[in-house]
């Protein structure tokens, strides 16, 4: 019997290579017409997130608990002053006058709540009206959001490594506090001279200050190493610090052994007698060597314990020059010492300090977020930018971090590596840059992304993460361990074992 071709129902194969969803491609000419619409668009759809981030970690009430009000007083408000500064960094913009560029964005105005952004100059006198005392308050809700957000995230640290680094930034103009320094990109030219501290096993911000353009001194870097105390959240039982020559001083390590912080300083201008019968190597390679040795500087109050690497200054010259003969033993090795109190074998004491280069990228990425831009003359005025700034940077570590958090079943190694997190620029483009359609009616405002959207996983997990803190806040509060049959399904995303103390690499 002859079915007839009417009747056959049964499906066609596809072609090998066809995709099933394969969307029709749109042409577009130079002769395609345009046209414009009456519905708010926006190219910043990733400021959702921010501000779930925002509700989540109770910023609206730690900025109402903690914020010291500049004396001038503001029609709109310190909050709403604060809320446009760090999304317009929060953006990639890191000038005043670049809200010319966003003062129409639907999805920026929708958030604070006004139809029309005020002028720049508003902006402008608000900052100029902050000082000492905003830049300190600033940095306190810094630091009880970042407490709030490891509680959220899981972040069971009981050792970190905290460093410490300076940055100089060229200054042109009349700027209070620029002096002539060391400067090596611009030699001769004014500049300031901040220093930071950045923790390095999630590559936050911990402190900073904004100073002038000279070189720091020993009672400066123990006050900065003293206010480390109410910043560091409650659950790091141990602190190990890094720092550069810059920071060797009696009074540096004098603060860290107050604090009960474990230290390990770059040493200059010293040179501690080490045993000629010390020195040993590790591995294949002979011809690097290491030694140890206890010894007391002149006008230190006790002595401490120098570790050294030995480099021959062969291996640093090119094949193609010559070879200049030293007349002393000494001039043909290159020294690397060290004042440290960790009690491991010295090649261990120098390899946990090499880790601390990574805090020179956190800075030329602070650099690259605002950091660099002074947006005027006074200098309290800067200290308080200096800190909006980094709180923002703060910001996108945390966006980072809630964007990557995944249940603990489906958590890898990969993923628990902070070394492979992505860079502020890069999670900018994947997680700001998103087109977005914002409609209202009836009393309700709801956003739309693209269906098409290629990191449609990604910026779901984002938000669902969030309104899961926003809508049980008790999350945070949580015990540690939870049994498998009483714990909720979702709080399995936030609840993670404590992670193992860092020791010795």
């Amino acid at each position: 019997m002859v079915r007839s071709k009417n009747k056959h129902t049964q499906k066609k194969g596809l072609k090998q290579g066809e995709k099933e969803d394969s969307r029709k491609p749109r042409k577009i000419t130079a002769s395609t017409r345009h046209g414009y619409t009456k519905q708010f668009l926006s190219p910043y759809g990733g400021l959702l997130p921010l501000v779930k981030l925002w509700d989540a970690l109770k910023f609206e009430l730690l900025f109402t608990r903690s914020y010291c009000e500049p004396s001038r007083e503001t029609e709109y408000g310190s909050l709403f002053m604060i809320k446009g500064l760090l999304m317009l960094l929060f953006i990639g913009f890191c000038r005043l006058h670049h809200f010319v560029y966003v003062s129409e964005d639907a999805m920026l105005l929708g958030i604070l709540g006004v139809g029309q952004l005020p002028a720049v100059s508003t902006f402008w006198r608000y900052l100029q009206s902050l000082g000492q005392n905003q830049a300190l308050s600033v940095l306190r809700i810094g630091a009880a959001l970042r407490e709030r957000a490891w509680k959220s995230l899981g972040y069971l640290y009981e050792s970190i490594h905290i460093d410490i680094d300076t940055t100089v930034e060229t200054v042109y103009g009349l700027i209070e506090g620029a002096k002539r320094g060391h400067n090596p990109r611009h030699r001769g030219k004014k500049g300031v001279r901040p220093v930071l501290a950045f923790i390095a096993e999630t590559r936050e911000y911990l402190a900073g200050n904004f100073r002038r353009g000279e070189t720091i001194s020993g009672q400066e870097t123990a006050r900065f190493i003293l206010s480390f105390k109410g910043l560091i959240p409650n659950c790091v039982k141990k602190v190990h610090l890094r720092g550069d020559a810059e920071l060797f001083s009696w009074t540096a390590v004098k603060a860290c052994l107050r604090r009960g912080y474990d230290y390990t300083i770059a040493a200059k201008r010293t040179r501690p007698p080490f045993d000629p019968k010390g020195w040993y190597h590790v591995g294949r390679d002979g011809e690097i060597r290491y030694n140890s040795c206890l010894y007391q500087p002149q006008g230190w109050e006790k002595a401490c314990r120098f570790v050294a690497q030995r480099i021959p200054k062969e291996r640093e010259k090119a094949p193609s020059e010559p070879l200049q003969f030293e007349l002393f033993e000494d001039d043909r090795y290159k020294y690397r010492i060290f004042v440290t109190s960790q009690p491991w074998r010295p090649h261990k004491v120098i390899q946990d300090y090499d880790g601390r280069a990574g805090a020179e990228n956190l800075i030329g990425e602070a650099n690259r977020e605002g950091l660099a831009a002074i947006p005027g003359k006074k200098f309290q005025s800067n200290k308080a930018y200096f800190q909006i700034v980094m709180l923002s940077y703060n910001l996108w570590r945390y966006m980072i971090a809630f964007a990557h958090l995944k249940d603990q079943k489906k958590k890898t190694q990969h993923d628990q590596d902070q070394n492979t997190q992505p860079t502020i620029h890069v999670s900018r483009l994947k997680l700001l840059f998103i087109a977005a359609k914002i409609v209202s009616g009836g009393n309700t405002v709801k956003i739309y992304y693209s269906s098409h959207l290629s990191g449609k996983e990604r910026l779901d997990r984002l938000i669902r993460n969030l309104d899961m803190l926003r809508k049980h806040p008790e999350i945070l509060n949580s015990p540690i361990y939870w049994h498998k049959e009483c714990q909720p399904f979702d709080a399995k995303i936030f609840l993670h074992k404590p992670s193992a103390s860092s020791g010795p690499p």
